[in-house]
């Protein structure tokens, strides 16, 4: 449905009733306008006076207007003198120009006037409007003549609608759209009786009408998208924030997909920011949505390439090649392995396969067809043997979390030669409030640099349960440095619960810590708040680790 400007030489009036009901969709809402005033559509003159160039060309869905080079300056409200200053002294030829310039008493009184709203308070202030037009502009003086006249035009200020909120600061000004203003009033004003807007709701430009000359909002969930298009169309920012903020307020996990992409196609940042911390913190529900395969590739390579999504690896495969599924079909390709891949593109590298463990690999990834043969015996490598060789994925952890990384030392000195044969080292511990261990800190070999298979895991103490795990490697350097070895996801610890901290390791002799501390507490430098670890020896074989000496140093997490 299209929507049309209807312009009238006598009248200014809307129908609310015909514009709602799109009169009988054959055509949509009209705004008839009168040519007394800035809104008036007279032909524009050669005076002076008329020259604003038009900016009045089609806006995109971001809201930029284009412009005609070197037609750059619409009409300017009353803070640069009426948008067009003159000194006159005029000649015995001299004429008066076709039309009063903006900021003109009568112009001013003129652009607001016979606008009928749907309420009758709103027609009453119309039809007021209309009266002191006429009255100030019968009170505007005739320019003078003298033998010589020289006009002068000063640059007005673009958009200056912008920054009037209140409907009060609007109607004292030529129109609440600096694009209304420059397709009504600007040099190249166009004469038709009729504007055709091919690409405007009828809806939605009727609620930009409300709430220009009526301060009134009106938008709900079938409409906001089209709202928030038609006014970044015509530059009206402040409907603009009310559309941004219904979506905020209505944002949840099952329409985060959704309104990101508007958010990136209208230039939002701040709301396209707020849907990706929802998706991170409802990662499974916003894939599970059904908004989700409806997303553009670019929307899909921002989400994949976060680090702080807070689901499986695996299941972010899934939802992958379930948009893919989505996208063949609106391509028209048939949904083989091979299109998956091909409308997949570049997205298909932000998956983190070796975050998988190496059953998920197999179950999924490894027989979807999705992967080259290559890609597939290049990660069962990954998985299976140490020192892992090179795989073209990132296998950085993802880490739901937010804030600081955090760790805390359990020893307060470091010695030579702890050796290794098979046997885990392990110490038990707990703390006093919910944290997310990460990884572990460990000492390195005591000859150089070194290679170390390694496999760390965290146990819930009372069930015997792993927690988490990682079967890995790590270099070392020689030094007596601790070296990072990190889980594959996050493993919550609650307050008061005791695990185990296990790694097994498998290489030369190392460094070992000793006079180690029962209580180790962490600080956070801006809050204050304070994470107490306790620690104490796990029963069974654990390598000779405990409290006072041995492996695993350092335990990394965050609050």
């Amino acid at each position: 449905m299209r929507c049309c400007v209807c312009l009238f030489q006598q009248s200014l009036q809307c129908s609310p009733s015909k514009m709602a009901a799109g009169e009988s969709n054959s055509r949509s809402s009209c705004l008839n306008l009168s040519n007394s005033g800035p809104l008036g559509n007279a032909p524009p003159s050669n005076s002076a006076h008329s020259s604003p160039a038009s900016n009045g060309g089609t806006m995109g869905a971001a809201g930029g207007i284009n412009r005609s080079t070197g037609n750059s300056n619409p009409q300017s409200g009353p803070e640069n003198g009426g948008g067009a200053e003159s000194a006159v002294r005029s000649t015995p030829s001299a004429q008066n120009p076709s039309r009063q310039p903006v900021g003109q008493s009568g112009a001013t009184s003129g652009a607001a006037s016979n606008m009928t709203a749907t309420s009758s308070s709103s027609s009453s202030s119309s039809s007021s409007a209309s009266t002191a037009s006429a009255d100030a502009s019968a009170a505007v003086p005739s320019l003078p003549s003298s033998p010589a006249s020289v006009l002068v035009y000063r640059e007005p200020v673009y958009n200056w609608q912008a920054t009037k909120s209140t409907v009060k600061e609007r109607f004292a000004l030529a129109v609440g759209s600096a694009v209304f203003d420059a397709m009504f009033n600007g040099g190249m004003a166009t004469t038709s009786t009729e504007i055709e807007l091919p690409d405007v709701e009828p809806a939605a430009f009727l609620a930009l009408l409300k709430f220009l000359y009526s301060d009134e909002v009106q938008i709900g969930p079938e409409t906001v998208m089209t709202t928030l298009y038609t006014a970044k169309k015509y530059a009206v920012p402040a409907l603009e924030a009310h559309c941004v903020e219904f979506l905020k307020k209505n944002l949840r996990a099952d329409n985060a997909f959704m309104l990101l992409t508007q958010a990136r196609l209208f230039d939002e940042p701040q709301l396209a920011s707020l849907c990706l911390e929802n998706i991170d913190k409802n990662t499974a529900d916003a894939l599970a949505a059904e908004g989700f395969t409806d997303i553009d590739l670019d929307t899909l390579m921002a989400v994949l390439e976060r680090d702080t999504l807070g689901v499986r690896e695996v299941r972010l495969f899934v939802a992958a090649v379930r948009w893919a599924d989505a996208e063949a079909q609106r391509q028209q390709l048939q949904p083989t392995p091979e299109n998956k891949r091909r409308v997949l593109g570049k997205s298909l590298s932000l998956i983190r396969f070796p975050l998988m463990t190496i059953e998920e690999f197999a179950a999924g990834p490894a027989q979807s067809g999705i992967l080259t043969d290559r890609e597939v015996v290049s990660l069962f490598l990954h998985f299976t043997v140490n020192p892992k060789p090179h795989v073209e994925f990132i296998d950085r952890p993802r880490c739901c979390l937010r804030g600081k990384e955090c760790s805390i030392t359990r020893f307060s000195q470091v010695e030579s030669r702890w050796g290794y044969s098979g046997t885990s080292d392990r110490i038990r511990f707990s703390v006093n409030r919910r944290i997310f261990v990460v990884g572990f800190g460990l000492y390195g070999s005591i000859h150089g640099p070194t290679d170390y298979q390694v496999n760390i895991q965290i146990i819930h103490t009372d069930s015997n349960t792993v927690l988490g795990q990682n079967d890995t490697g790590f270099s070392c350097d020689g030094t007596a440095s601790t070296f990072r070895v990190m889980f594959k996801e996050p493993v919550e610890i609650l307050p008061s619960v005791n695990y185990i901290a296990c790694a097994t390791l498998k290489g030369p002799d190392s460094h070992y810590g000793t006079k180690g501390m029962r209580k180790v507490t962490h600080e956070a430098p801006a809050t204050g708040t304070k994470t107490c670890f306790t620690f104490c020896y796990a029963a069974g074989n654990n390598n000779g680790t405990s409290v006072e000496d041995g492996q695993i140093p350092e335990v990394i997490f965050y609050t």
